[in-house]
């Protein structure tokens, strides 16, 4: 057995990703708090270190030293197993996206991806999806009316905009013919998807900012309705879980709409062809341009109220999901 190649390569790789992906998350929430200061004529954080570059840390440590309580009528092993669902949900997601090409390594060829699985969008779905029993399953357990209220709220928006997120998602695969995502991203080395689907990015965009809880429609935890939502009775390293595991969940979700709709690492070719690190280079450039975007919208948009949100995704996304998906597979058909 090539335990090099079927073993330790796949190790090494998943271990990179993961230390990348906290590292991102983390400094996700730095990124944000500058980034909303500027929209907001401020300074953000500035203590910290240069230009408050080591907040992050610091605000790990407090969270490692917080006083850790359990409620006294919570439910103690889903209490505590909640906030670890959501943050492994959200880091096995990333399994299957490719973020470059093959590279030589030491006379191997290795794949800058984890897996690589033929129902790649399906993995992304299902998986992501189990992020919802973390938050879910935190509020019930928690025994708090205002948690409980929370989690309903998630589980109700997760359920709702997964739907035109999938239909948006269907469309790309009518497309490119393959739910491969390493194959979706080498037909994009012409042109990016976003060219052909603009109204599906728009609908798939709106529809993770509902699925990652962001503002407008950060409802499950808006503090002036429900103090902290399905978070409330969280505090210490518990929260930190729950809380990097959304900014994380803001990553992979960017990198997934820069796989599937800007071209990954591939697009443009004439500079992904010029080294395996311009393509990677490409990849994360895309994926901090969507967090931007994340950004952007938080900082310009209100909240939205709960019904006229859930209106939204069954009236509005849903209908034009559909709409967009009977257009395309009319297209296809044709030519």
């Amino acid at each position: 057995m090539d335990w090099v190649g079927s073993f330790w390569i796949p190790l090494v790789k998943a271990v990179l990703v993961v230390v990348a992906l906290l590292a991102a998350g983390a400094y996700m929430t730095w990124g944000e708090r500058k980034i909303c200061a500027r929209f907001h004529v401020r300074y953000g954080p500035n203590r910290a270190g240069p230009f408050g570059i080591l907040q992050p840390l610091a605000d790990a440590v407090k969270a490692i030293f917080k006083e850790e309580i359990v409620p006294a009528h919570a439910d103690r092993w889903i209490y505590i197993m909640a906030p670890g669902i959501s943050f492994a949900a959200v880091l096995i997601t990333f399994a299957v996206i490719p973020f470059g090409p093959e590279v030589d390594l030491f006379g191997r060829q290795v794949g800058l991806w984890i897996g690589d699985i033929e129902v790649g969008l399906i993995f992304l779905l299902a998986v992501a999806g189990l992020g919802s029993y973390g938050i879910v399953l935190g509020g019930w357990s928690s025994n708090n009316k205002y948690s409980l209220l929370g989690a309903l709220r998630a589980a109700a928006q997760m359920i709702s905009y997964e739907l035109p997120l999938g239909v948006a998602l269907l469309a790309v695969v009518l497309i490119a013919g393959s739910l491969n995502l390493r194959e979706i991203v080498a037909q994009q080395g012409t042109w990016p998807l976003i060219v052909l689907q603009p109204v599906g990015f728009l609908i798939f965009f709106i529809a993770i900012l509902a699925e990652s809880n962001r503002s407008p429609f950060d409802l499950p935890e808006a503090e002036n309705e429900l103090i902290s939502g399905f978070m409330t009775e969280y505090g210490g390293i518990k929260f930190a879980l729950y809380f990097i595991a959304e900014y994380t969940a803001m990553v992979v979700n960017s990198a997934i709409v820069a796989t599937v709709f800007l071209g990954g690492w591939k697009w443009p070719a004439v500079i992904s062809d010029l080294h395996p690190l311009a393509g990677v280079a490409l990849f994360v450039a895309k994926v901090l341009l969507v967090l931007f975007l994340y950004v952007w919208v938080r900082a310009s948009t209100p909240r939205v109220r709960f019904d006229k949100f859930m209106r939204f995704a069954w009236k509005f996304m849903l209908p034009l999901a559909l709409a967009n998906l009977l257009a395309t597979a009319v297209v296809v058909a044709l030519l």
